[in-house]
């Protein structure tokens, strides 16, 4: 009886010059939430907003507005770079090891997998071919060209899940269920966004809002689900965000919105009880050492 009461105990919360290897690694609390999307917002939309009201002065100092431009990539990486300040601030140093380890977390159901890597393009493909873009040239000539293209949209981008999925959704997936914690990143996540919209130069600036808004809540519901079949693995996110963004599917906005909005349908359909409940959901900000591999996705 006294083991089982002391299993179910909260977790200790560490004092003021504790060792951080002394530190429980589920301390960070939901409140963390306020300070994570304080600091990737300020960052991204002050970068924003200077890029905006000097764009002629910062564009002679720092390179035209893009994927070289080191501001527009420090406004990209704000909610990695801010995911990881707070694992530094709630456990040390020695956090972040456990932290990248869940960039080791590749397990996942074969089915996700077959989502990952066919579903994601046929849903562009598909939204493109009702868009009229399926027919348009490879963009890339030589064809080689696109490789530089790849490791770029690998490397800026998909940085972001280092704190959306790294530390946001768990924390969300503490107090909501998963459908109600993506749908609750998704609309941040997309009002994190906006900026770009006022920006020329990047692709969002060419499209209207409303699909944008659409298709990509869809994508966060889709993600979720992804995210706790594979147990809060921040590869699988990053993979994920690479396919949205990978620079060979033609521009398949705005039915793009509507094929990813049905596909996140089905997903929340097929997968009602794991999203409407929050038993099975990863909650954990850094994975179990080699001795305590349930996750928290295992745990009653």
């Amino acid at each position: 009886m006294s083991s089982t009461i002391d299993r179910r105990r909260k977790p200790r919360r560490s004092r003021a010059g504790e060792a951080p290897e002394q530190r429980n690694r589920d301390e960070m609390p939901f409140r963390a939430l306020g300070p994570f999307f304080a600091l990737a917002f300020a960052l991204t939309w002050g970068l924003a907003a200077l890029l905006i009201l000097f764009p002629d002065q910062l564009e002679a100092a720092f390179g035209p507005l893009g994927y070289t431009n080191p501001l527009f990539i420090l406004a990209v990486y704000a909610p990695g770079l801010a995911g990881l300040f707070l694992v530094w601030w709630h456990f040390g140093v020695k956090g972040f090891a456990g932290f990248l380890r869940r960039l080791t977390m590749w397990r996942m159901p074969l089915s996700w997998w077959a989502f990952l890597l066919l579903g994601i393009p046929a849903l562009n493909y598909a939204g493109a071919a009702m868009t009229g873009t399926i027919t348009d040239p490879f963009p890339f000539t030589p064809w080689y060209g696109v490789l530089p293209a790849l490791a770029i949209a690998l490397a800026i981008g998909p940085m972001e899940e280092f704190g959306w999925r790294g530390v946001a959704l768990p924390l969300l997936q503490r107090r909501y269920a998963p459908l109600w914690a993506g749908s609750i990143l998704g609309v941040i996540w997309i009002l994190w966004h906006v900026p770009a919209f006022l920006l020329g130069g990047t692709p969002q600036s060419a499209w209207a809002f409303a699909p944008f808004f659409i298709g990509g809540l869809a994508i966060s519901i889709i993600m979720t689900a992804t995210f706790n079949a594979s147990r809060g693995s921040i590869l699988i996110a990053v993979l994920f965000h690479f396919q949205i963004n990978n620079p060979i599917w033609p521009d398949a906005l705005p039915w793009a919105a509507l094929t990813f909005s049905l596909a996140a349908i089905v997903v929340v359909w097929l997968n009602r009880t794991a999203m409407l409940s929050r038993t099975g959901a990863a909650t954990d900000i850094l994975m179990a050492p080699a001795n305590d591999r349930l996750g928290s996705a295992e745990r009653p």
